[in-house]
Formats: structure tokens, sequence, C-alpha cells
């Protein structure tokens, strides 16, 4: 009898495409998959930005290039992945969130959060399908979401919203194209430590509340993020499709 062996977790020789990959998460999912060998491009709206990723993330040997790319721009999304795919690994991590109580929600703040998180979120992983469909090839579409995808939160009704549709069409998606080998997952973040969260983390209630919240007693950083990203974009986790992973620290078990 011979033992079982671990699938790899190995990326060489996979092309990955990482959208919102300037800062924060989405620069941490860049990372881990240039850790695990996969060449990467990174892609944002801003060229200055992406270019400094790239550098870095050249020193530290890794393939990488850079497209600049607005996800809100669905038709031009979707023409710059034809021109530069197939991709066989997504991680979406563009998004927004505009945070207000319920009863003060805008027009125009519900429009901005949703054309992003839910629009461009859609047709980015659209994109990227259609292409490892033309080229059949099986692949890999990851979308950053959030805890607040399967609970709700203070202020955040519109941003819960966008994320409980991601995943509403990520299980979708991955019914529609398990025959193509294509594997559609989300990751769900808690609080995690980045710039964009920083005005949250400055206010000594709300961070309090949420430490109070997750039980493991302290706030995300963005390496909570790269082995579950390694994971879903690697042979290990094969057969997983249509599933969140869920990374708060407990917040959402209570």
């Amino acid at each position: 009898m011979s033992l079982p062996r671990t699938p790899s977790f190995s990326l060489a020789g996979k092309r990955a495409l990482v959208a919102g990959a300037s800062s924060g998460i989405g620069l941490a999912c860049a990372a881990a998959l240039g850790e695990a060998g996969a060449a990467v491009t990174i892609a944002a709206r801003r060229a200055e930005p992406l270019e400094n990723v790239a550098k870095q993330m050249r020193a530290a040997d890794m393939l990488v290039d850079t497209l600049v790319m607005d996800v809100a721009d669905v038709d031009s999304c979707a023409s710059s992945v034809r021109e530069a795919g197939p991709f066989d690994i997504l991680v979406n991590s563009a998004g927004i969130a505009r945070h207000a109580p319920a009863t003060e929600t805008t027009h125009d703040d519900f429009d901005a959060v949703a054309n992003i998180n839910i629009r461009g979120a859609y047709f980015l992983t659209q994109a990227v399908a259609k292409g490892l469909i033309a080229a059949n090839k099986p692949g890999s579409l990851i979308n950053i979401s959030s805890q607040m995808a399967h609970v709700g939160g203070i202020d955040r009704a519109v941003y819960a919203a966008t994320k409980h549709a991601v995943e509403g069409f990520t299980k979708s998606m991955a019914i529609e194209w398990g025959a193509h080998g294509i594997r559609v997952n989300t990751i769900c973040p808690t609080f995690i430590l980045t710039p964009l969260t920083k005005t949250t983390f400055d206010n000594p209630e709300r961070r309090a509340w949420i430490e109070q919240k997750i039980k493991l007693g302290r706030v995300g950083e963005v390496e909570d993020i790269m082995g579950a990203v390694q994971f879903l974009a690697s042979d290990a986790s094969a057969l997983v499709t249509g599933t969140a992973l869920v990374i708060d620290g407990g917040w959402t078990a209570g």
C-alpha cells in the first residue's frame, strides 16, 4: 500500500489575474500567487501604484506584469481580458464601500457600490471564464467577498447587500461552469487592517466592537488571506467550488 500524497499547492506554469492589486488585500493576493510560482498580472485603475507593486514583486523574483483596468467599465475590462488572457486564475479584489445608516443611503452611493462590487465583479468573472472556455482550459476564479455576505452590520446595508449578491452569482456560476473544469469560489474576510479600513480602526469605539465580535480576539491582517488564496487557486482545492471560505476569526460562528 502506498500513502496518498497531498495535491500540489504549486502554481508554476499558471497565469493569474488579480484585480484591485495595487494595495491591501489585492496586493497580498498577488504576492501569495507569485510566491507559489504563478505568473501574475496585477490590475487596477492607476498605473503608478501598480508599477510600485510590480517592482517589489520582481525584486522578490516573482513573475509579474501590469494591466491598467477599471472593473466598473465592463466593456473595456472584457476587451482587456480577451487581449491579455486566457488566465488560469482570477482573484477579484476590486471593491468599494460607502458606509452610512440605511435611512441615509443615497441613490448615488448605492449605485457606486453596486456598480463595482456586483456588476464589475460579475462581468470580470464572466470575461475570464469565457477565455478559459474558448481555450478549453480549467481554471479557478476567486471573488473577494466579505463576512458581511453572511451577516448584517451597522451602517453596512448597501455593502452587505452587494456581498450577498456576490455569493449568489458565485454559486450559480460554479454550477454552470463545473462541466468545463472551472471552479468559482469566494473568500470572506472579517475586518482586515488596510489603508481603506484605517478610518474604522481609528475609531476606538468601533475597533472595540470589532475586536469583541472576533472570537480570536484580534483583527485581521492581509497575511491571513494569503494561504487561502494559494489553496483555492491550486490543485489542493480541486474539488472545491461554489463555496465561501470564511476568514473571520469566529465572527459568524456566534
